[in-house]
């Protein structure tokens, strides 16, 4: 029995029952404990952990106890629940609920420089460090999205303002229509960080490397700070006070969570980290980050590919991550990594709960589903002890259905947040289902049939004897119903208005509403049980998807390469060392090392490959390039960027990885861009095609940084907007250099002094590493005399230069860089481009190299990489080196060059297995690389070259068939948009942060 209390009265009692104590009351205070007795019901306390027939007591806002067996204590509203369900009310720990959107940013590039934060006040220099925002402080309820949030089950959200890079505090609130005091559970939850800098004006960070140095620079600032006197700073302060509260990151990208993680280790934090969903693409490195995530569940729509026009402009990794990417949480199940989900990235919260049954079909567990939508956001916010659960003394917020919570078809009736019931859909306790004899005005008799579901019905009308059946729409909002239908062949309707008169039998009574506005009574009795017809469904399709590749690009694999001990046999071998070239001589691969090279040498166990007619080369290294680099390959906004680190934003899923793999291209040196002096930390790779980021880092290497001169530095070029940022002159370059190493000189002697609080500037250590010879300079650089002026500048202060590059008048003054052991990496025969390349000549290279100078041709470009080997071969023309001479330009001078050359450049006993099988002479415009191992493992092979072009082209024919069917079962469909690889060149300025994520 369900007793009620009088409608009235308890529609009056709602809006007072959890009035506030501060607060003052207009009219009698209503103090009546709010008691609820829900029995009978199948209660799911937790993942995994249920009860039937049980008994869930609420008193006022908490639960008293829930269990089996129950007796209902005096006082208390019993509601029946036979039949129902009980889950605890949903979470989301990731959402913008309530709080203004932040604007977006200008792009930087050929906009009006801005230094430092137009704030007034004492913030954080820059304004996206804003950690002094509290979500808590602009929160204002919004009853639409939260009548939308809560009929789909949610009963508290974890707000964010998602602004900035140090985005303040979060806060955790329920989801009532209380005054806004009353819906606050935590008002600090958490704090915020990201890698965009939103709506700040600050120019700097404009790229994804400037955001993670000045996250870096901050938390050193934030530890400086608590140990001095000096200055008060707001941004600072609450920085420092937010450390101990749940640190959170979003970012976009499963690189990007690697990147978060980097920087969670070195400052001792645990992040958790709200992810793009496709974590699956990298699930063992995502595992070994050991960090919680909050995963969203906005699945990418299918592409729209009926024009295979359209079709064509679709990548691979497009329409794999269509396919895929609903399997992700899955995957994160498999893997056991602790997850939430959060319906923040959905164009439409109605996407939801298809989108979660969609991973459910695709492999998520139903326990796990539920943990990542109660007990796990409640814990990462630390709100378990209130929320997640239904538990004596926790929050009374649970939701009442129909069925088990993810069966299709469920319906999910009331959600009470703290113990306030809201109605997410009108069920009545009768159930309604059967037939019954009626009669309908001028229809004469019928037959009233009401089958689907108890809460969900489907009706029909039949005459008597007929088997005819006629859809009718029933509505049924507790005990009130109405009913309407349009006969075939009878031009008109009929809609009838009643109410469910007696429950034993059933019978139901009311009006018919007739044409000209006037009624005559209804009433339809309950004749017997309506047995409805089952079709045959058609099976399922078994789920077929396709494998995860490494990398997500196009030629990734399906399984990790691996090294082998190969034997190449009867090649001509080009060693670079003192042996020269070979000819019919034999290299033996073993361990990803080079264990002989040499005549008639035999391995058992290796993998013979007989290269006859071949040429076996140590693999190219490109000095100079700027490939496999996410977000920004200039920090341009500040003349000193030495802080920012290309390591940093490596991408594994750069297709030009593998392309240059087919140039025999093995090693590359990534370098900042020149828009301004001293750029950011280089990177030195190996491309291992597949790897991760840090997988491809070249180990135990030396650090180097991007020097720059020139037109680019003083910004020639970029319009008259640019005249805010030093320098503006080629004087000004200079000048920009004395003062950069005058601050780290005085830098380096503050922090070695004992007891001294000098603040960590990670800009100076990278300078006073070049003091101390432990980073070296790499220099873009073009006339004469601004290469005198730094030598003679490096010469004064007591730093060297390591390398000029692109140096297209070097051929000047290269006994001068001779006599001071400065290497020189040019192009070919590139002139004329601009105008300080106006004195270019393509002897350039050979008379540097006569001069002594380490002399290397680089690449600069994604697209010559592909062909170093023929632009070595243009300085035998234009000088006449040597084949070996020039061969040496891309092979072991580079190695020189980066300090490497004992591992790699040469083919020798012990170095790095970096080999090169050429189709011919290596230096032929003819030759092709047939094979190329790093390490030993084969990375380039022509043959399975044309085995990998064949399957994928057959796994996107496959992809987009499945599209197509797709669109035909009438899913929603999104325009099939090309998202072409970014190529970087040194000029590049880039403002778009987020502008390369790969899962989309």
């Amino acid at each position: 029995m369900r007793k009620i209390l009088p409608f009235c009265l308890f529609l009056f009692s709602f809006y007072f029952l959890k009035s506030q104590e501060t607060f003052p009351v207009n009219g009698s205070h209503d103090k009546r404990p709010k008691k609820y007795a829900f029995i009978n019901a199948h209660i799911i306390t937790k993942a995994g952990q249920s009860l039937k027939n049980a008994t869930l007591l609420v008193n006022d806002r908490l639960i008293e106890s829930v269990g089996a067996g129950q007796e209902v204590p005096a006082g208390y509203i019993t509601i029946d629940l036979q039949g129902k369900f009980i889950y605890p009310s949903l979470i989301d720990p990731f959402t913008t609920y309530g709080v203004p959107e932040n604007k977006e940013s200008r792009a930087f590039g050929r906009a009006a420089q801005v230094l430092t934060s137009t704030k007034n006040g004492p913030y954080a220099w820059n304004e996206a460090i804003r950690p002094e925002t509290r979500a808590i402080d602009v929160f204002a309820q919004d009853e639409k999205k939260a009548e939308q949030l809560k009929k789909i089950g949610f009963g508290a959200v974890h707000t964010i303002v998602k602004d900035g890079i140090a985005r303040g505090s979060s806060a955790l609130i329920a989801l009532n229509t209380n005054k806004d005091n009353e819906l606050v559970i935590i008002p600090d939850a958490a704090a915020q960080y990201s890698f965009d800098k939103g709506s700040a004006k600050t120019s700097y960070p404009s790229s994804l490397m400037g955001s993670i140095a000045l996250l870096r620079q901050t938390y050193y600032d934030a530890k400086w700070y608590q140990q001095q006197k000096k200055e008060y700073n707001i941004s600072l302060e609450a920085f420092n006070k937010w450390q101990s509260l749940p640190q959170f990151f979003e970012v976009n990208d499963v690189l990007d969570v690697l990147r978060a993680d980097k920087i969670a280790k070195e400052f001792g934090k645990s992040y958790i980290i709200k992810t793009g969903g496709n974590d699956y693409q990298r699930i063992q490195e995502v595992k070994a980050t050991g960090a919680s995530l909050i995963v969203p569940l906005n699945f990418p729509k299918t592409y729209d590919v009926a024009d295979p026009y359209e079709a064509n402009k679709l990548s691979l990794a497009q329409l794999k991550h269509w396919e895929l990417a609903p399997g992700n949480p899955a995957a994160l199940e498999k893997a056991s990594i602790p997850f939430a989900l959060t319906a923040s990235d959905l164009d439409n919260v109605r996407d939801f709960w298809p989108n979660l049954r969609k991973a459910i079909k695709y492999g998520l567990s139903e326990d796990a589903a539920l943990r990542a939508l109660t007990e796990t956001p409640a814990r990462l916010l630390g709100a378990g002890d209130r929320l997640g659960t239904l538990e004596k003394g926790k929050l009374a917020s649970f939701i009442i259905t129909s069925d088990s919570l993810f069966k299709e078809g469920n319906i999910i009736y009331e959600n009470w947040i703290e113990g306030e019931k809201f109605i997410a859909n009108h069920s009545s306790n009768k159930d309604l289902r059967g037939e019954y004899a009626s009669n309908v005005d001028d229809f004469g008799a019928i037959k009233l049939l009401i089958g689907g579901k108890q809460g969900k019905y489907e009706a029909y009308i039949s005459k008597p004897n007929d088997t005819t059946k006629i859809k009718a729409n029933l509505v049924v909002d507790g005990d009130l119903l109405s009913l309407s239908f349009n006969p075939k062949g009878v031009k008109k309707s009929y809609r009838i208005s009643a109410y469910i008169a007696t429950v034993k039998p059933l019978q139901l009574k009311g009006e018919i509403n007739r044409e000209d506005g006037g009624t005559i009574p209804w009433s339809a009795s309950y004749t017997g049980a309506y047995t409805e017809k089952t079709e045959t469904k058609r099976a399922d399709k078994p789920l077929e998807l396709g494998k995860v590749i490494y990398p997500f690009a196009a030629y990734g694999h399906e399984q990790p390469l691996a090294a082998a001990d190969v034997l190449l046999k009867n090649a001509t071998v080009w060693t670079n060392e003192k042996e020269g070239i070979l000819e019919g001589a034999d290299v033996l691969i073993a361990g990803g090392k080079i264990k002989a090279v040499g005549k008639n040498l035999n391995a058992s166990g290796a993998t013979l490959i007989d290269a006859t007619g071949k040429h076996i080369t140590a693999g190219i290294i490109d000095e100079h390039s700027h490939i496999a680099i996410s977000r920004g390959i200039n920090e341009g906004t500040q003349s000193v960027t030495a802080e920012v680190r290309i390591g940093d934003i490596i991408n594994s899923e750069d297709v030009n990885i593998y392309r240059q793999l087919a140039g025999g291209v093995t090693s590359s040196h990534i370098l900042h861009g020149s828009a301004n002096a001293i750029g950011g930390q280089s990177q030195l790779i190996k491309l291992r095609w597949g790897k991760s980021p840090e997988e491809l880092k070249f180990e135990g290497s030396d650090g180097f940084i991007k020097f720059a001169l020139g037109e680019n530095v003083k910004q020639s070029n970029w319009g008259d907007i640019a005249r805010v940022r030093f320098p503006q002159t080629r004087m000004g370059v200079e000048q920009v250099y004395v003062d950069a190493f005058t601050r780290a000189k005085e830098y380096k002697a503050k922090i070695a002094m004992k007891g001294s609080n000098a603040r960590r500037d990670l800009e100076l250590d990278a300078l006073v590493e070049i003091l101390d010879n432990k980073r070296f300079i790499t220099c873009h650089s073009y006339v004469q005399s601004e290469i005198n002026m730094l030598m003679h500048l490096a010469d004064s202060l007591g730093f060297k230069v390591n390398t000029f590059t692109h140096i297209l008048e070097g051929y000047k003054l290269a006994d001068r860089m001779a006599a001071r052991s400065i290497a020189g990496a040019t192009f070919a025969d590139w002139w004329a481009y601009k105008m300080e390349v106006q004195e270019a000549i393509p002897y350039n290279a050979y008379l540097m190299e006569k001069q002594g100078v380490v002399t290397a041709i680089n690449s600069d470009d994604a697209e010559m990489a592909r062909r170093l080997n023929q632009e070595a071969a243009k300085v035998i023309k234009y000088g006449g080196l040597t084949e070996e001479e020039a061969w040496k330009l891309v092979t072991l001078n580079p190695a020189k060059m980066l300090h490497i050359d004992n591992k790699v450049g040469s083919l020798k006993a012990g170095k790095d297995a970096d080999v090169v099988i050429w189709s011919g002479n290596p230096l032929s415009i003819y030759a092709r690389a047939e094979k190329t191992f790093v390490d030993g493992v084969k990375y380039w092979d022509v043959e399975e070259d044309e085995k990998i072009r064949d399957f994928q082209q057959k796994e996107k024919a496959r992809l987009i068939a499945k599209s197509l069917e797709e669109k035909d079962k009438g899913n929603a469909t999104q325009k099939a948009v090309e998202k072409p690889t970014i190529i970087y060149h040194c000029e590049t300025l880039s403002g778009d942060i987020n502008e390369d994520v790969n899962h989309n």
